[in-house]
């Protein structure tokens, strides 16, 4: 098969030749294939090199003006125009292709499902990017923090709460990260983690929704008066403070009450970083554990604890409005009332951070103003008086 032509450009295949372009504000072109070009801006120092197609253009590196390319930030005529061809997907098929968002989007639900994790991580990016068909088409590879941040900031102008949007927002960096770490010309990564930083009014919804004890037990008692399943699920949701997410995993046998400390071996949640699949031991009482074993979907080691009550924050809604709460009460609410309960009772970090599935950094971050009013108390009672009379037998300090 005989070779394809190699492209010449007299006045840019050179260092030398290039030297003698003058300088301009406008690039100069070179058409490299069908709907491609590949660009040499001419600088007072080192010149710098792009790709444009019909969509978008991308700087690629410096020229080899001044000094010796390096196939990375410095290339040479041959290297900028094979890095372009790569960089604008030429050819169907081609291997050097690179990913777009929407593939990177499927590639990271795929990798929920392997890892049993939540699949709604993905299908929530999908549904809150439909509108959004230029962005998904877009190689991650060229991805710019503006038009990402853009994206979440439509989502929160659009009604959805902040942190909703801050949610779903993570989940789109995850995506972003796992096509980085499978495709190494992907090295834009800064763009995503500046854009999709934390909003810092993500957490404001979670300060009101705490409820109190008496207010954990009302909704209780309400939702079994409601029916039987949706009883179960804000029962063991109140008492545990697990993920929805997590219960809908148990097992039969992950119900332990064969003794006098019942408990229940929750699944893992895998969210976070370096997550590997187990179970967390979590008390429970002997009340909630009689309920359970009653009203298993099986006898068998293998069959599902509990059986799926679909949209259960739809069924939970009209239960928590005719108790007078609003609609920022939510299922997830009686998991942030657990984590404040436990801290308000003294319970260490460590211990709220282990039962709750999650990491004592994310307790300080979300929930460090009830950790202040615990340690305020706390550490109040260590101090000493130093100005106060001797008495008894205390003796004053000297002087």
């Amino acid at each position: 098969m005989p070779r394809a032509r190699a492209i010449q450009s007299p006045s840019l295949s050179t260092p030398t030749a290039r030297l003698r372009l003058p300088v301009r504000g406008k690039s100069y072109s070179l058409p490299i294939s069908t709907g491609i070009q590949l660009l040499f801006r001419r600088n007072l120092g080192a010149g710098a090199w792009s790709v444009k197609t019909k969509n978008w253009i991308k700087k690629l590196a410096a020229a080899d003006d001044f000094e010796a390319a390096n196939g990375n930030s410095v290339l040479d005529f041959d290297q900028a125009m094979t890095k372009a061809r790569e960089l604008a997907r030429v050819g169907e098929g081609n291997s050097a292709r690179l990913i777009t968002v929407a593939e990177a989007i499927a590639d990271y639900k795929a990798d929920c499902i392997a890892r049993g994790a939540q699949v709604t991580n993905a299908t929530q990016i999908q549904f809150n990017m439909e509108d959004s068909p230029s962005l998904l088409s877009k190689p991650v590879a060229l991805l710019k923090s503006k038009e990402l941040s853009d994206w979440r900031n439509r989502l929160v102008a659009g009604g959805l709460r902040p942190s909703s949007a801050d949610r779903i927002g993570r989940s789109l960096k995850a995506a972003l990260n796992l096509a980085q770490r499978n495709d190494k010309r992907i090295v834009n990564g800064a763009e995503w983690k500046d854009a999709l930083s934390r909003l810092k009014n993500a957490n404001t919804a979670r300060d009101n929704v705490i409820l109190s004890d008496a207010e954990v037990t009302a909704l209780v008692r309400a939702c079994h008066d409601e029916n039987d399943q949706l009883g179960i699920w804000i029962d063991i949701l109140a008492e545990t403070g697990a993920r929805e997410s997590q219960c809908e995993k148990l097992k039969v046998r992950d119900l332990q009450d064969g003794n006098k400390s019942p408990r229940l071996m929750l699944p893992t949640s895998l969210k976070g970083k370096n997550r590997e699949a187990g179970f967390k031991p979590v008390p429970i009482s002997a009340r909630l554990a009689a309920l359970l074993r009653k009203n298993a979907t099986g006898p068998r080691a293998h069959d599902l604890l509990l059986t799926k009550v679909y949209k259960l924050s739809v069924q939970f809604s009209p239960v928590a409005a005719r108790l007078g709460h609003g609609p920022e009460i939510s299922p997830y609410s009686l998991r942030h009332s657990s984590i404040v309960r436990q801290l308000l009772k003294g319970t260490p970090i460590r211990v709220v951070a282990s039962h709750h599935d999650t990491s004592v950094g994310e307790i300080e971050r979300v929930y460090s103003r009830h950790i202040s009013d615990v340690s305020d108390d706390l550490t109040r009672a260590t101090l000493l008086d130093f100005g106060g009379e001797s008495a008894g037998n205390v003796v004053p300090l000297r002087k």
